[in-house]
């Protein structure tokens, strides 16, 4: 089953592509430490909003925005830790027990192009 979810699971991003056809996701565990984080980016970004519309001086404003890029940094690679360590591991198993190389080929190509979207 393809997701009808981007990147970031809300609806109505970017299809991505990306397969969903496992039960559960690597970040469940942590779903709402997640959670929390981008409530608090979420809470930065109005901030800043805010120091615009109060017309703050530039460099302040750029200093938040380097923050914000920080924690939503942080937060990709805790995600993409989390793929690895429970999709593409996953994978190999399901790889190894089927006997075909190809699922856990996949699964790197998609943690790989993750990768590479990130260091744009």
């Amino acid at each position: 089953m393809t997701t009808e979810k981007g990147a970031a699971g809300a609806p109505g991003a970017p299809d991505t592509g990306s397969s969903d056809e496992h039960i559960g996701h690597a970040y469940t565990t942590d779903k709402a430490a997640y959670l929390r984080r981008l409530k608090r980016i979420e809470g930065q970004v109005r901030g800043i909003a805010r120091m615009v519309d109060e017309d703050k001086y530039c460099i302040d404003i750029l200093t938040q925005v380097s923050a914000i890029n920080k924690a939503l940094h942080a937060v990709s690679l805790g995600l993409l830790e989390d793929h690895i360590a429970h999709c593409v591991v996953g994978a190999a198993r399901d790889a190894e027990a089927a006997g075909d190389p190809q699922l856990v080929q996949d699964k790197v190509k998609e943690a790989s192009d993750a990768i590479g979207r990130l260091l744009r």
